[in-house]
């Protein structure tokens, strides 16, 4: 197995991304987003490549001031277990630390992957009332499934609410 290599992804890479939202949406692992909102949307990307090949992918999406989300983290199935998972999400990690954000912020199913690298279930919302009214004003449906407001309910069922201090 070659190593594997993340960077920063490109608008080339969007047909390789939408192939791993393409894959892992049908179950609802992954919410399906539209190929306009990825490349609206590169800047947040990195991207795995093994040999050449992009075989994972995923973003960080700044919040607030001190909070963060990691969204479409997501492997080529075919190369699962290989440790592409944790090689993006340190480097999500490490891209948050740099811009300043303390908290990182997940819906997932994949509770045993993200509680191995510092992940803890939680509850509620971990934000104070103010910041919850500021939030209210954005567009982005990360935001709203991350207040947890009732016209995403539907796209986050069994997902699990997780945080990771930095």
């Amino acid at each position: 197995m070659s190593s594997v290599i993340v960077r920063p992804a490109r608008t080339g890479d969007v047909r390789a991304i939408r192939s791993f939202i393409d894959a892992y949406s049908p179950d609802g692992r992954l919410l399906s987003k539209a190929t306009v909102t990825l490349f609206e949307d590169i800047q947040e990307f990195v991207v795995a490549e093994q040999a050449g090949i992009v075989v994972g992918c995923g973003a960080l999406h700044v919040i607030w001031e001190d909070l963060a989300e990691v969204r479409t983290l997501a492997v080529d199935p075919t190369r699962a277990g290989q440790g592409i998972g944790t090689a993006i999400l340190t480097d999500l990690m490490d891209r948050a630390r740099a811009v300043g954000v303390s908290r990182v912020f997940c819906l997932t199913f994949a509770v045993p992957f993200f509680e191995r690298h510092g992940f803890v279930e939680i509850d509620d919302t971990p934000i104070d009332h103010d910041v919850y009214e500021q939030l209210l004003q954005s567009y982005d449906e990360g935001v709203a499934e991350f207040l947890g407001l009732e016209r995403v309910k539907p796209n986050t069922l069994g997902n699990h609410r997780m945080l990771a201090t930095l």
